[in-house]
């Protein structure tokens, strides 16, 4: 989980102006924030599907799509509502409304102050962070974001704290897959320890997670990542 005392936001940055995005990219990173940057909806896509971010500021003029019909697509993607930030020099009342009606939570006009778009990324994450349902399930699953405990069909599992973090990583997640490298960042961030640590708590976390059921799930996806898959998701491939 994030240290509370420092933003350490995970962003997607979706622009095609590549002089803003640096301004953007390097103005965040000082601000203590990692960026992933994409100048193609295409590109955005792929890295949604690769990895899990806390918030994406989103262009609405992009070379290959709409940037309302993306972020239809990333709300289709992801479970969790992660907090949208439109930025645009599209500033009438009915782009702003057609902006929220496709899932945006926030609409900043270019030409806009770095510091004003710094401002709105920690408000729109500590809103996101509110709102959030302390109950996850995920069909047997159901994860107790508050008392930090998971059970599956009722039955409660016994994780080590690396394990429930895991477990929480990838059902928010779900149904997209998480990298090796992002699975580790959100641990460890900058400084993960070996790779044997990672594998050593996934065999762990599969001990109490799957081993006790007839079904499995959590998946690897060898040489990319994990991810859950649901029983009934099995039985009916």
């Amino acid at each position: 989980m994030k240290n509370q005392t420092q933003p350490g936001l995970r962003i997607l940055l979706v622009e095609d102006q590549q002089a803003l995005a640096c301004n953007i990219i390097d103005y965040l990173t000082a601000a203590g924030h990692q960026l992933d940057y994409a100048a193609t909806g295409a590109l955005a896509l792929q890295l949604a599907k690769q990895h899990s971010y806390d918030l994406v500021l989103l262009d609405l003029m992009l070379p290959d799509t709409d940037g309302r019909q993306l972020c239809i697509q990333l709300r289709q993607l992801w479970l969790k509502a992660v907090p949208v930030l439109m930025l645009t020099a599209l500033d009438s009342l009915d782009d702003k409304l057609q902006g929220f009606a496709a899932g945006a939570d926030d609409y900043l006009t270019k030409p806009f102050e770095l510091a004003e778009l710094a401002v709105r990324c920690l408000a729109l994450s500590r809103r996101h962070v509110l709102t959030v349902d302390p109950l996850l399930q995920l069909g047997p699953l159901q994860i107790d974001r508050l008392q930090q405990q998971a059970s599956r069909s009722g039955q409660a599992l016994d994780l080590h704290p690396l394990g429930y973090r895991i477990l929480v990583v990838l059902a928010e997640a779900y149904p997209a897959l998480v990298s090796r490298s992002d699975l580790s960042y959100q641990l460890w961030g900058d400084e993960p320890p070996d790779s044997d640590a990672l594998r050593a708590h996934i065999y762990l976390l599969r001990q109490h997670l799957d081993k006790p059921f007839h079904h499995a799930m959590l998946q690897t996806v060898y040489g990319i990542g994990f991810k859950l898959v649901l029983p009934q998701e099995q039985a009916d491939a």
